[in-house]
């Protein structure tokens, strides 16, 4: 598939991904700053928190604090994570979460241990109970994940049919409950992706399931992860995950360098140039990603932020030219 898509959706992760990975504490009044400023861009939907072990993840800490904070904008999907009962009841308790089912799998069976501290076995049985709570509580299940679907820092290369076998996998665990997935996203958690596996990936899942909604979730620590965007536009992937200035990591990937998600402002500009919608207003980003750096205390490696928008630079030469 070489035709670009004409408009995608683009769920903003920073405030969850970001917030989690730093090392130390940010104020939450200022999580929450951060947040309403995003809301106010065009994005339609937000992960703003994870509902997980502060010990384990202390820039969680504070996670119904913040959820309390903020002030929704109609029209703006603000989620969470969790990955067990305790999570979701927590998150279900805010009162003022979109509360959609996500279930995943790890390609990786040692990240998995990391992360989550269980073995791929049990977290098939976790996940199975996780389906069943969902339906109990009348719970749509929104999306699947394959975490560590490109490649581990810990056990090398995934290769295209261990994930086609592992969306299987998903799909039959959610139809041993009656449950249609229709969304299925590919993460390359620790930053192994490249075009070329993209499309081989890709291609893979959507030939085995072509009613699967694909969305990807693109980390940039090599740097690869705006030239592996434009790869899954061009296989016709319509959702990504990304994050503000590039904000966060998983705590989880031991990674020697940056790796947070691919840039929004960056995509977003990226996208703009191609003639694809968003919906997103890059100026009013652009801002939220020096905030960000703010917030956090240290430099962000959005790119578009620190070299500006062309549009604004174009305008500026039409008006000189015709002066």
């Amino acid at each position: 598939m070489n035709t670009l898509p004409k408009q995608i959706h683009i769920k903003e992760e920073g405030p969850r991904e970001g917030f989690q990975f730093e090392k130390g504490p940010i104020p939450t009044a200022r999580k929450i700053e951060l947040i309403d400023a995003l809301s106010r861009t065009g994005v339609k939907q937000m992960q703003i928190v994870s509902f997980v072990n502060p010990k384990a993840v202390p820039g969680m800490a504070d996670a119904e604090e913040v959820v309390r904070g903020i002030t929704p904008v109609p029209g703006v999907a603000y989620t969470g994570l969790w990955f067990n009962d305790q999570g979701l009841e927590r998150a279900i308790s805010t009162g003022r979460l979109e509360i959609k089912g996500s279930i995943n799998l790890s390609a990786s069976a040692k990240f998995l241990q990391r992360n989550l501290n269980r073995a791929p076995q049990q977290q098939i049985a976790v996940t199975r109970g996780m389906i069943d709570t969902y339906r109990q509580k009348n719970i749509e299940v929104e999306r699947a994940t394959i975490m560590a679907a490109f490649g581990c820092n810990f056990e090398g290369d995934v290769s295209a049919d261990r994930v086609v076998d592992l969306v299987g996998q998903l799909v039959d665990l959610a139809t041993e409950q009656g449950i249609v997935l229709g969304r299925m996203s590919l993460a390359d958690t620790m930053a192994w992706a490249t075009p070329l596996s993209i499309k081989r990936t890709v291609g893979a899942v959507q030939d085995k399931f072509p009613d699967l909604d694909l969305e990807l979730h693109l980390h940039d620590t090599r740097g690869m992860g705006i030239a592996n965007a434009y790869a899954g536009l061009e296989m016709g992937v319509q959702r990504f995950d990304s994050s503000v200035a590039g904000l966060g990591g998983c705590p989880f990937a031991c990674h020697a360098g940056a790796a947070g998600n691919v840039c929004t402002e960056d995509l977003v500009f990226m996208c703009d140039e191609v003639g694809i919608e968003t919906g997103i207003d890059l100026e009013a980003l652009l801002k939220c990603g020096r905030l960000a750096e703010d917030v956090v205390g240290h430099p962000l490696p959005g790119s578009v932020m620190k070299g500006g928008s062309l549009r604004r630079l174009r305008e500026k030469l039409s008006k000189a030219a015709s002066a």
